[in-house]
């Protein structure tokens, strides 16, 4: 670091307790940037002895949330992407790319908690990070702190507009299996029908604003994915004795591994929950050995293996992206299934939609007089569910939604800015890429494969929609 730093740093952080989904900026803190000669002088800064959490996290507490942060609807599609891959593949790939998301996330809070020292301050969001660490990297970084930022608001932005249109479809398809099955007469209604007459519920309870009036959506969604899935459990362990190992692939065609990498990218994947979660910990516990993070994800990454390998054991090659379409419509426990997991996602749904809708107010809300702010807010929230039910609506293949978000959005997010973020934070003059520089080279080849995701998993993804 350069020894004439005056410059001050506007960033802002969360100090609100996380519940369910991502908590973004509420309050704006000045960050001193302080001389060399002056910060060697005091002691080392601990964030976690500065945070003032209304609501703290326990060590358990913060399991849950990452838990349920990754374990969302992108595991009924899990088998789905084993079959993409086949068996091997499949399984050897869903704990290598668990253990990948888990490095990433990993460098994220670190490069987080080490920026925190550095400005002296408790707690930093995501785009919060990524903007100090350019700022406080060389001089040849500097002017890039703002777009980082930006780039990184964009990420989150389209992420979460996209996933929720992956719930929209998720719900409307579940819904449309059970109604058609009772009323053959509108069985030629298309998915867009579903989408318009859930438009209403969907716009009055977005409606809500504070994250801590939606722990009740939170507990009906819980308690409806956990029915869904013991359900969807049941029929997959039943009669799979019966099933011929011959008639599953241990090895797919390699052109389909963009479409395996990609699923479960989406699936697995949950980097935007994470500094949230850590933020409302005042204990250095989240990660480390053993550590909230890795404990949490070694039970997401093995539940994830198993679900993903019985669940194309069972169904084979024919395994849908939403496997509880693979249940007997006419058994009443699987329309129990359906319909549970369609309430789940419903009430998901704002959760997520908190993320997207937070960033889209910190740009608009600035240009609006403030007595106009409830109504812009309606406006606002209203405007950005048809947008995300447009985009379920104009794509209804979920397979190809999903290859979409986890090669383009998530595959960005999630590998290629932490790496990047880790790459600059080891640039400045404290930073170690260790012995030959493995680090770099490291952080190099996820880069890279992030771009591999990127490209070939968003060329089949398109090249699916046109097929399809």
């Amino acid at each position: 670091m350069t020894e004439n730093r005056t410059e001050n740093l506007s960033l802002k952080f969360t100090v609100d307790n996380f519940n369910s989904t991502t908590k973004l900026a509420d309050n704006e803190y000045k960050i001193p940037v302080d001389s060399v000669e002056e910060r060697n002088n005091e002691k080392v800064y601990n964030p976690y002895e500065h945070r003032n959490v209304q609501h703290p996290n326990s060590f358990s507490g913060a399991l849950m949330h990452i838990c349920k942060s990754s374990l969302g609807t992108g595991i009924l599609a899990i088998p789905s992407a084993v079959a993409a891959g086949g068996i091997v593949v499949g399984v050897v790939g869903t704990v290598l790319t668990g253990i990948l998301c888990t490095h990433t996330i990993h460098l994220l809070i670190f490069a987080s908690q080490e920026i925190c020292k550095k400005a002296k301050v408790p707690m930093l969001g995501f785009a919060e990070t990524a903007h100090a660490v350019f700022k406080y990297g060389p001089n040849r970084v500097k002017s890039f702190a703002y777009i980082a930022k930006y780039f990184v608001d964009i990420c989150l932005l389209l992420t979460y507009c996209s996933g929720n249109a992956v719930y929209v479809v998720f719900i409307t398809g579940n819904i449309q299996d059970v109604v058609n099955y009772y009323q053959n007469s509108v069985s030629d209604w298309p998915l867009q029908y579903y989408m318009l007459m859930l438009l209403v519920p969907l716009i009055v309870c977005c409606q809500v604003r504070q994250l801590k009036h939606l722990v009740p959506f939170s507990i009906i969604a819980n308690v409806t994915m956990v029915t869904a899935f013991l359900i969807t459990l049941y029929y997959m362990f039943s009669g799979i004795g019966d099933i011929d190992i011959e008639d599953r692939k241990f090895f797919n065609d390699i052109t389909l591994f963009p479409r395996f990498f990609s699923t479960v990218i989406f699936a697995m994947e949950g980097i935007g929950t994470m500094l949230p979660i850590e933020n409302t910990m005042i204990k250095q516990q989240f990660i480390g050995c053993p550590g909230v993070l890795n404990i949490a994800m070694s039970f997401v990454v093995t539940l994830y293996t198993v679900i993903g390998l019985f669940g194309y054991l069972r169904f084979g090659d024919g395994v849908d992206p939403n496997v509880i379409k693979n249940l007997p419509t006419e058994d009443i426990a699987a329309q129990v299934a359906k319909l549970c997991v369609a309430t789940a996602v419903f009430f998901t749904f704002m959760l997520q939609f908190y993320v997207p809708c937070e960033i889209t107010w910190r740009i608009v809300s600035p240009i609006i007089p403030k007595n106009y702010h409830n109504i812009a807010q309606i406006i606002m929230r209203t405007l950005l569910v048809l947008f995300i039910t447009a985009i379920g609506a104009a794509v209804p293949k979920l397979d190809a939604i999903i290859g979409l978000v986890g090669s383009i959005c998530l595959s960005t997010l999630g590998l290629f800015i932490p790496v990047a973020i880790d790459t600059i934070l080891n640039l400045g003059e404290n930073g170690d890429f260790g012995v030959m520089k493995w680090r770099l080279w490291k952080n190099i080849l996820i880069a890279i494969l992030s771009w591999f995701a990127l490209f070939s998993g968003s060329y089949y993804a398109v090249k699916d929609l046109i097929n399809g």
